[in-house]
């Protein structure tokens, strides 16, 4: 119909089907979309988070972005366009920092017998030329290019997300703000940072309507010892260690492994859906990945989902936890 797009349809139609057409397009993974509510500086307009490439498949991608994506439709009735599958954020596939280094979902990577990726031993060594820089797939963009409101950390899989209601509102959660779920990288690349971003909720802060344009982004809820927990004086939580998904600490918490979905309930609380445990390639954090030729790629350990309900503690006259 029209991939790496947002389409939408007129549902009161008979055929609603007939009515399908392009709203937004050039996403690679356009993944959670939400509409900001109407006094929002988004002017109740489309939120969009999007994963961005990966290292691994037919053309393979090291160092690309998430990002955080405004949709519209152009007054002329066409979908704006945003840059896939040659623009990764701001700058184009060809640029150096996407060059791909080798690694183990890439093509050349996969025995006869997927899902086993049989090179993982030697990762270094099966990168073909051809694929240095990441060649363009089109020979121009077929329109003007939108660029994305934020980037995110490289492989942070930035996913679900929502409008906090006015009852979340408290501390460094100001109006309007969206809380974004990060599944985490799946092992196809180095780590993002120290620490490594992921397997936590990100808080992005807006602007008022009617000031200057400008977004916050800061981590909201992650993995961390109560030992090691601290604030900043502003309220931003923080942690002294550097903790991953919770599974692969030892020992391991009862913590977040892989956030998908981010969605205010009725009672004003936010609930996370975790899916859970899984084991990947393993190059972003080597007790992650997998333990023997019977494992498959990014299943479930079963039994490991859960949801998380996170919701203001008012118990404490004055705080808020």
């Amino acid at each position: 119909m029209c991939d790496g797009s947002i389409l939408r349809a007129k549902l009161n139609s008979k055929t609603p089907q007939n009515t399908i057409e392009p709203f937004s397009w050039g996403y690679r993974n356009p993944y959670g979309i939400r509409f900001a509510p109407a006094d929002h500086a988004l002017n109740g307009g489309l939120f969009v988070s999007e994963n961005g490439e990966d290292e691994r498949g037919a053309r393979p991608t090291n160092n690309s972005p998430d990002r955080l994506q405004l949709a519209q439709q152009n007054p002329d009735g066409s979908p704006d366009y945003h840059g896939w599958p040659d623009r990764f954020g701001f700058l184009d596939s060809t640029s150096a920092v996407f060059n791909p280094v080798g690694g183990p979902g890439d093509d050349l990577c996969q025995s006869p017998n997927p899902p086993f990726p049989a090179c993982i031993p030697n990762v270094t060594a099966h990168t073909p030329a051809g694929d240095v820089p990441v060649q363009p797939i089109l020979a121009r963009p077929p329109q003007p290019i939108t660029a994305p409101l934020a980037l995110e950390p490289v492989d942070v899989a930035a996913v679900g997300h929502d409008f906090a209601p006015d009852s979340f509102v408290f501390g460094v959660v100001r109006k309007g703000a969206s809380l974004v779920s990060r599944e985490g990288d799946f092992g196809f690349s180095k780590e993002n940072g120290e620490p490594a971003a992921g397997h936590d909720i990100e808080l992005v802060n807006f602007s008022r309507q009617g000031e200057r344009f400008s977004l916050e982004q800061s981590r909201f809820a992650f993995n961390c010892k109560q030992s090691d927990q601290f604030h900043d004086p502003d309220g931003t939580p923080r942690c002294k260690g550097e903790y991953d998904q919770a599974f692969v600490e030892t020992p391991a918490l009862r913590g977040i492994n892989r956030p998908n979905t981010a969605m205010f309930g009725p009672d004003g609380a936010l609930y996370l859906v975790d899916y859970g445990a899984v084991r990947d390639f393993g190059q972003s954090d080597s007790r992650s990945g997998f333990v023997g030729p019977s494992n498959a790629p990014l299943v479930q350990i079963p039994q490991t989902g859960v949801i998380w309900r996170i919701s203001r503690d008012t118990s404490k006259k004055g705080k808020d936890d």
